[in-house]
């Protein structure tokens, strides 16, 4: 069945980076767009990037843009999120899913916990 499974989160402080990857499996991953979404204490769910099949098309949304990067590696079927000057408002929950029929997501992962504090 598929499986989309999140990992790297973690705690950092204000400032820093992590890394997150979404290891997937159960489905032929190549020739599928990929998001990442997050959700905020108390918040709804948030659209933060995608990317193509090939990887070289991406999209952000203004709240990352500039300093998350998407990305994919095909051969291992998984995808990633590099984050970098993390702010305390990016603490939250944070999911892969996989998209069909051009913007419908069809899996999502279980999430991995980010929390920005000193």
């Amino acid at each position: 069945q598929v499986q989309l499974v999140e990992s790297g989160g973690g705690l950092v402080r204000p400032g820093g980076s992590l890394r997150l990857s979404c290891a997937a499996s159960g489905f032929t991953f190549s020739p599928y767009w990929m998001y990442w979404v997050r959700q905020a204490p108390g918040k709804g769910l948030e659209w933060l990037s995608g990317i193509n099949t090939g990887g070289g098309t991406t999209a952000y949304a203004d709240s990352v843009k500039g300093r998350f990067t998407i990305s994919r590696d095909n051969a291992k079927n998984t995808l990633y999120l590099q984050m970098n000057s993390l702010k305390s408002e990016d603490t939250a929950v944070y999911y892969c899913a996989k998209v069909v029929g051009g913007d419908y997501v069809d899996y999502w992962g279980q999430g991995t916990q980010v929390t920005v504090s000193s």
